[in-house]
């Protein structure tokens, strides 16, 4: 993948700053993948780093009023990540896990206006082809979409019932979105 000139991450981070959340999932596909392999050498566990690279993000968008400008982005992010896992080691915990049910209801078919080309791949898709790409992704991927699309819980609700920050939540759906579309697509090819 070509590098992103330094010029369009600054670009990137002003809007961000401003709640564009085109900046924030740009921001987030560009860096993802570093910070996530960064963490799960130290973690040697894909859930662990799945987990530290969200509650990362989140963290970082959340203060990123406070990021200066003379530091690469990159090395910002990583400092974040270290923290972040320095405290999940000082605090382990289970999430639960819930089981896609068969008999859900149905998708509802108005889009929001905040809705993304991925919110709109996802409602056009059947139920029956969706759940199998939904049961593909991982549990607490299921359990996000689940409560979010099915259910219709906002976000406020799903950072309630899964116990975790509004943010942690804000970019688990991003990123279980993202998933899910790709597994979409090749569904369809």
């Amino acid at each position: 993948m070509a590098q992103t000139p330094a010029n369009e991450i600054a670009i990137l981070i002003e809007n961000a700053k401003t709640g564009s959340q085109t900046a924030y999932t740009a921001l987030l596909d560009i860096y993802w993948t570093e910070v996530y392999h960064f963490i799960l050498k130290r973690t040697e566990n894909e859930t662990d780093a799945e987990d530290i690279t969200i509650e990362t993000f989140a963290k970082a968008f959340d203060k990123l009023s406070q990021y200066k400008t003379e530091f690469a982005f990159n090395t910002w992010l990583i400092a974040i990540a270290k923290n972040v896992h320095i405290d999940l080691i000082r605090r382990r915990k289970t999430n639960d896990i819930v089981n896609l049910n068969e008999n859900e209801e149905y998708l509802f078919d108005t889009l929001a206006d905040e809705d993304t080309l991925e919110d709109q791949l996802i409602y056009e898709q059947n139920l029956a082809t969706l759940k199998l790409c939904i049961k593909q992704l991982k549990p607490h991927y299921q359990q996000i979409i689940q409560l979010r699309y099915f259910q219709e819980r906002t976000y406020n609700e799903i950072a309630e019932i899964i116990n975790e920050p509004l943010n942690n939540v804000k970019i688990k759906i991003l990123r279980a979105k993202k998933l899910l579309t790709e597994l979409i697509k090749k569904q369809n090819q």
